[in-house]
């Protein structure tokens, strides 16, 4: 597949483009789908089956002086939805977009006040450069594998504020052995990048997912925190218990179970998930999100999962469609599309509605890391809202 871009998207406020990762020159391709710019920001969501490292170097030289950053991939959002074995491109215009990013090249090894000190410094050098552009947002990418997403929004949220941010965790297909975030041509492992976005479009970050708490509850009684790892749930081995509550042979617990069985927590009114990505051959429960001993877990039930969407995407397009909505949707939702044999009309969806982006291992909104959930930023005409 050429690289293809959709329909009059040069007269949008922002590009998009997508190659085909085994296409001769693909970052030149993607160059020429953008259009000529010049950009703030390119972003770039590229699947596992590519050389990351040659990628983004090559696209460090080919969209200069524009920020670029890119992220690894549990599979990518292009112009027809649901794609794999591609690398998508974001265009984001300098005359409508201005950019800075703040790198964190080791999350493990992190300053809290030097990180929280540095978004802070960021955020108001940009407001003061670019006070023409009103609206703001941050868009985050950060490992996947590195477990330290609910430590960084925390951070996120003490040194941003009121700026709204979303953003995922890098995939690696369904492998989970090695997510990938660039910045600037860098490759990092156990990083993050923030970008930090000021623009003259009007713009929406929002959160989704179409889980509904039971009234099915459990407790974990055993956990190992900082692995994200359950032992015991209700006093019981954590695998063996959650099966006994779904009706369920342990032997049988698959991503496909996670995704249409998740649990819930209820933080401020609200439930958001904890997803499931694995069983231990010791019988524990590996999470994708923060856990901890004492944690009340809801089960959840799923509304429709099309008809659901559809209303969301509707929503924000009250009073006109977004240019583009920039997501990151979690893998699991993803693979309950494919069990359920809902793609092709979960496709058809993103495609019209503009939906651009990757599925995620996680996903970040506001100050929290959640799982199961599409997040994402709806970008409108400068005009709009």
């Amino acid at each position: 597949m050429d690289a293809a871009i959709g329909p009059s998207t040069r007269e949008r406020s922002v590009s998009r483009a997508h190659v085909r990762c085994d296409a001769p020159h693909p970052i030149a391709r993607l160059k020429s789908g953008l259009g000529n710019g010049p950009f703030a920001l390119v972003a770039l969501f590229v699947s596992p089956k590519t050389d990351f490292e040659k990628t983004v170097q090559e696209a460090r030289l080919a969209f200069g002086p524009a920020e670029v950053i890119a992220c690894t991939t549990a599979g990518e959002i292009a112009d027809d939805g649901y794609a794999e074995g591609t690398i998508v491109a974001v265009g984001f215009p300098s005359a409508l977009f201005a950019v800075t990013l703040v790198v964190v090249e080791d999350l493990a090894r992190v300053s809290h006040h030097a990180l929280i000190d540095e978004i802070t410094a960021s955020r108001a050098e940009l407001a003061y450069a670019h006070a023409i552009f009103p609206q703001e947002f941050g868009f985050l990418m950060v490992d996947g594998l590195s477990r330290m997403e609910d430590q960084l929004m925390a951070l996120l949220s003490m040194a941003l504020g009121s700026t709204p941010v979303f953003g995922g965790s890098a995939g690696d297909g369904a492998d989970f052995r090695r997510t990938l975030v660039s910045a600037g041509g860098r490759t990092l492992t156990s990083g993050a990048v923030l970008a930090l976005v000021r623009t003259a479009c009007g713009v929406k970050v929002f959160k989704t997912d179409h889980l509904r708490p039971t009234g099915t509850r459990m407790v974990v009684t055993e956990a190992d925190p900082e692995r994200r790892l359950v032992r015991e749930i209700n006093a019981e081995p954590a695998a063996r218990e959650y099966a006994r509550i779904l009706g369920k042979d342990p032997e049988q617990l698959n991503q496909f179970t996670f995704a249409a069985h998740p649990v819930v927590v209820r933080m401020g009114g609200q439930h958001y998930v904890r997803a499931i990505q694995g069983v231990t051959e010791t019988g524990e429960l590996v999470f994708l999100s923060a856990i901890d001993e004492g944690l009340v877990l809801t089960l959840a039930d799923a509304k429709p999962m099309v008809e659901h969407l559809a209303g969301e995407l509707a929503t924000l397009s009250t009073g006109g469609r977004p240019d583009i909505i920039l997501a990151a949707d979690c893998i699991l939702r993803r693979r309950e599309a494919e069990e359920k044999r809902l793609m092709a009309d979960i496709c058809a969806l993103f495609s019209a509605y503009r939906v651009v982006g990757f599925s995620s291992y996680g996903e970040q909104v506001n100050g929290l890391h959640v799982n199961q959930t599409l997040t994402g930023v709806a970008i409108y005409p400068p005009a709009a809202m």
